[in-house]
C-alpha cells in the first residue's frame, strides 16, 4: 500500500485535504479532523538515497491500545508523534489499507487534540537540525459539500472495538435501524468494491447515493449500482430493517431478484446467493416447506426430487423416472434416437431397465444421505440469534435441516460423493443396448468396462420381446359354457340312434370329468399359430433382385432387363422396405448393389427365409 491511498480515502470519506504546512520540509504533510482542525495523521515520505526509493510513514492519533488489538509487522510506535495516542505505520508491499483505513476512522473519532509539539528532522542532504513546529491550530475550516446532519449522527453510533463479524454486524444493524426510514436524492456516482460492505465502508458521498438509490427501490424502481451496494440492501432485508415479518423479508428479496437480477444488473453469484439466503431465512423462521421450497434454488429442488424418484422408481410413472434419468444425465437420454424411432415404448423400457437395477445400482451411483454443518446466512453480515430450539425441517424427500443444541445440520444425497461416471456407464449401455434392439442406427461402440449393467438390460429387454410375441398372435376365445351344450346334444343324439344292447353296454362305461374335457379341448385350441409373412408391395423384378443380393450373384443383367437404373432401383427397395426394417437396408456404390450386413437376415425372413 502506498501513502496516496490514504490520502485519496481521507478526501473521498470525509472531504478531508492534505495539507502541507511546511516549506522547508515538502516531505512532511498532515490530515485534520474536518470540525475540529485537530491533527488525524501526520504523513512522512523522505528519499532514501542508498535504495534509491522513497520511504513513506505516518503516524495516525488512534491509540496505542489498537496495537494490543492488531498485531501486523508495519504497526509499532510513532515516528516522530509523542504520546499514546499515537501509532506508527511503514508503508511497504506488506502494508493493508483496509487495516490502515480503519485505524484512521479511530483517529477521526478519537476526540479532540488538546495541543502538543513535535520535532520534524531535515531530510539528511540539507544538514539542518531538529525544528519543532507548532499545533497548526483549529480555525482550519476545508472546503466541503453539505453532509446531512442524520447521516453525521448515524457515523457516531458505530462503536469501535474488536474487529469481528459479530461486531460488525452490531454496528450494522445498529445504524441500519436508525436510517430505517431515511430517504435521500442523489445521484451515485463511480465504482464500489467491498467485502461484506456495510455503511462504515462507504464514503459521504457514497452513504447519500446508496440512500437515494434504495429510495427507489422500495418504490419498485430498480436503476444501476455497484453490486457492493446492492448487497447493502440485501443485509438490510436480512436483518429486518425495513421489512415487519420474515415473509415480507422473502417477499422483498424476491422482487429485488426480479428487478435487479433478472433485468441483467446483477450477476449470476448474486443470484446463487440470494437463493441461498431465502431458504436459509425461510428455514430459521420455521416457515412451511412449500413456501421454502419456492424461495429455494430451482435447480436444487430438481435435484433433489430426480434422486427421490430413482431411490424409489417402483411407486412412480414412467414419465417421473425418465425425466428424473435425463435430469441426472444431463438431457442427453432425451436425444437418443431410441425415443425417436420407439417414443413413448422406448422410454418405458429406459424406465424398466432402471427399476429392475436401482436397488443395486442407485447406493452405487449416490451413495447414502451424509449429514454435515450448516452455518445458515453466515456469508452475510447478519445479526442473528445465536441458539434456537431442536427441530427438524423436512424440506423435501431428499433434503432435511436438523438443530440440536442450537448446532444446525443438513441432511442431504452430497453431489461430490456421487459416481457420475458410474451412472453415466449404466445409461450408456442402456442406450447401446435399447439402439441395436429397435436397429435405430448411428450404433455406440461397446466399451467392454460397461458391460457390468447388461444383465439388468437383457432380462428386460427378453421380457419385452415375450410381450410382443403373445401381443402379435391371435386372440381365440373358447366359450365353456357352449361347448357343454354341445356334448349334451351330442349325447342325446347318440341316445337316440342306440339299440337296447348298445345302451346296456355304455352303462358299463364311465364317462371322463367334465373338466378334464375342457382342458383338453383348450389345449388343443391354444396351439401357437406362426406369424404370418409380411405382405410387401414388390414386384418380381424387385424380388429377383434381393434374392440375387442374398446370393451373392450380380444384379447386372436383371436391372438391364428391367431398363432400370442400380440407384432407383435401390432407392425403391429402400423405400418398400423402410417400413419393416426401418433403415437403409440396400446400398448403391459404383453402380453396384448390396446388402447392409446388419439386415441380410432381416431381408432373408421377409422373403421366407429362402435364399436361392
Amino acid at each position: 500500500m502506498e501513502l496516496s491511498e490514504l490520502v485519496v480515502y481521507a478526501r473521498e470519506k470525509y472531504n478531508i485535504l492534505e495539507q502541507h504546512k511546511w516549506l522547508d520540509f515538502p516531505g512532511f504533510s498532515v490530515l485534520c479532523h474536518p470540525d475540529t482542525g485537530q491533527w488525524a495523521a501526520l504523513l512522512m515520505r523522505q528519499w532514501d538515497t542508498d535504495s534509491g526509493t522513497q520511504i513513506e510513514y505516518c503516524d495516525l492519533k488512534c491509540g496505542q491500545q489498537s496495537l494490543r488489538e492488531i498485531s501486523r509487522p508495519y504497526l509499532g510506535a510513532p515516528i516522530r508523534m509523542r504520546g499514546q495516542k499515537w501509532v506508527g505505520v511503514a508503508f511497504d508491499e506488506r502494508t493493508e489499507a483496509d487495516v490502515v483505513f480503519r485505524l484512521f476512522d479511530r483517529a477521526v473519532t478519537s476526540g479532540e487534540q488538546r495541543g502538543f509539539t513535535i520535532t520534524i528532522e531535515a531530510a539528511p542532504s540539507s544538514g539542518a537540525s531538529d525544528t519543532p513546529l507548532p499545533f497548526a491550530g483549529s480555525a482550519y475550516q476545508p472546503v466541503k459539500e453539505v453532509f446531512p446532519e442524520r447521516l453525521r449522527e448515524m457515523r457516531r453510533l458505530y462503536e469501535y472495538g474488536r474487529e469481528t463479524m459479530e461486531a460488525k454486524a452490531r454496528n450494522f444493524v445498529r445504524q441500519g435501524k436508525f436510517m430505517e426510514d431515511y430517504e435521500d436524492d442523489y445521484p451515485w456516482k463511480g465504482p464500489f468494491v467491498c467485502y461484506f460492505p456495510t455503511y462504515h465502508d462507504m464514503t459521504a458521498k457514497q452513504l447519500r447515493g446508496y440512500f437515494s438509490w434504495r429510495t427507489r427501490v422500495r418504490r419498485g424502481e430498480y436503476t444501476p449500482i455497484p453490486a457492493s451496494a446492492a448487497y447493502l440492501y440485501l443485509y438490510e432485508l436480512l436483518n429486518g430493517i425495513g421489512t415487519s415479518s420474515p415473509q415480507e423479508t422473502l417477499e422483498k428479496m424476491k422482487a429485488f431478484e426480479t428487478g435487479f437480477a433478472d433485468a441483467g444488473l446483477g450477476d449470476e453469484r448474486m443470484r446463487q446467493n440470494l437463493h441461498h439466503w431465502m431458504l436459509e431465512l425461510a428455514v430459521l423462521s420455521d416457515l412451511s416447506p412449500e413456501r421454502a421450497r419456492a424461495y429455494a434454488d430451482p435447480a436444487m429442488i430438481g435435484w433433489d426430487e430426480a434422486l427421490a424418484v430413482l431411490r424409489s422408481p417402483e411407486n412412480c410413472t414412467d414419465e417421473a423416472v425418465f425425466s428424473a434419468l435425463s435430469r441426472i444425465d444431463g438431457g442427453k437420454l432425451s436425444a437418443s434416437p431410441v425415443i425417436n424411432a420407439a417414443g413413448e415404448r422406448g422410454a418405458h423400457l429406459f424406465c424398466e431397465i432402471w427399476r429392475a437395477a436401482a436397488e443395486t445400482v442407485f447406493p452405487l451411483c449416490f451413495g447414502a444421505p451424509a449429514s454435515r454443518r450448516w452455518y445458515p446466512l453466515s456469508n452475510a453480515v447478519v445479526l442473528w440469534p445465536e441458539r434456537q430450539e431442536d427441530r427438524d425441517f423436512v424440506l423435501d424427500a431428499g433434503r432435511v435441516y436438523r438443530c440440536r443444541r442450537g448446532a444446525w445440520h443438513v441432511e442431504a444425497y452430497e453431489r461430490l460423493s456421487f459416481d457420475r461416471h458410474r451412472f453415466r456407464s449404466f445409461v450408456r449401455e442402456a442406450d447401446l443396448k435399447l439402439r441395436r434392439y429397435f436397429k435405430t442406427g448411428r450404433y455406440l461402440r461397446e466399451k467392454p468396462e460397461d458391460a457390468w449393467a447388461d444383465p439388468y438390460i437383457e432380462a428386460v429387454i427378453e421380457a419385452d420381446q415375450r410381450d410382443q410375441i403373445l401381443a402379435s398372435r391371435p386372440k381365440i376365445t373358447i366359450d365353456l359354457a357352449g361347448l357343454d351344450r354341445i356334448r349334451q346334444d351330442a349325447l342325446t343324439t347318440r341316445d337316440a340312434l342306440l339299440t337296447e344292447e348298445e345302451r346296456e353296454e355304455l352303462r358299463g362305461y364311465q364317462e371322463p370329468e367334465s373338466a378334464a374335457v375342457e382342458t383338453a379341448l383348450a389345449a388343443a385350441w391354444s396351439v401357437p399359430v406362426e406369424d404370418a409373412m409380411p405382405d410387401l408391395p414388390m414386384n418380381d423384378m424387385q424380388v429377383r433382385l434381393l434374392r440375387a443380393l442374398l446370393a451373392g450373384e450380380p444384379t447386372a443383367d436383371i436391372l438391364r432387363e428391367a431398363h432400370m437404373m442400380p440407384s432407383i432401383a435401390a432407392d425403391e427397395l429402400n423405400e418398400t422396405l423402410f417400413d419393416e426394417i426401418g433403415d437403409v437396408a440396400v446400398l448403391c456404390e459404383n453402380d453396384d448393389l448390396s446388402l447392409v450386413e446388419d439386415y441380410r437376415e432381416d431381408v432373408a425372413q421377409l422373403l421366407g427365409g429362402t435364399q436361392r
